[in-house]
C-alpha cells in the first residue's frame, strides 16, 4: 500500500516583524525611510519535529527571522509586492516548508487620506519556484 503524503496545516509563525527600512516610490520614502511590519506563515509537516522533539525534521525559525530582516533592511525596493515577493521566494527556497504566506505592512504612505496602513499578501508554493 502506498502511503498518500496529507496536506498538512502545520506552521510556524512570525508575526509583526517590524524593521526600519528605506522602500517606496517616492524620493522622500527612500530618503527618510519608515517601519515596515512583515508576517509569515510558512506551512510545513510538524509531527515528526513534534514527536521526536528534533529541530532537524522543522525549520530554525530564528533564521527565517534573520533572512526576512536582511531582505526588508538591506536591500532596497520601489513596491512592497517586490520586498513580499523576495522574502516569500527565499523561505521557500531554504526551508523545507511547502507553502508560504508574506504580508507586508506599510503604514505611513503618501496617500491622501485616513487608514491604519497598507498591506500586500502572497502565498506561494515549492511549484511556483521551480
Amino acid at each position: 500500500m502506498v502511503s498518500k503524503k496529507r496536506k498538512r496545516t502545520d506552521k510556524i509563525v512570525l508575526k509583526n516583524m517590524a524593521f526600519y527600512a528605506f522602500h517606496g516610490l517616492d524620493a522622500e520614502e527612500a530618503k527618510q525611510g519608515q517601519r515596515f511590519f512583515i508576517d509569515v506563515e510558512l506551512y510545513l509537516d510538524l509531527m515528526p519535529a513534534g514527536m521526536q522533539d528534533d529541530i532537524h525534521l522543522t525549520t530554525n525559525y530564528a533564521k527565517i527571522y534573520a533572512r526576512v530582516k536582511e531582505l526588508a533592511q538591506d536591500r532596497r525596493f520601489i513596491l512592497i509586492e517586490a520586498l513580499a515577493e523576495s522574502i516569500a521566494s527565499a523561505i521557500i527556497k531554504e526551508t523545507n516548508g511547502d507553502e508560504v504566506v508574506v504580508r507586508v505592512r506599510k503604514p505611513s504612505t503618501p496617500i491622501k487620506g485616513i487608514l491604519d496602513y497598507v498591506e500586500v499578501e502572497l502565498r506561494r508554493t515549492k511549484d511556483d519556484y521551480r
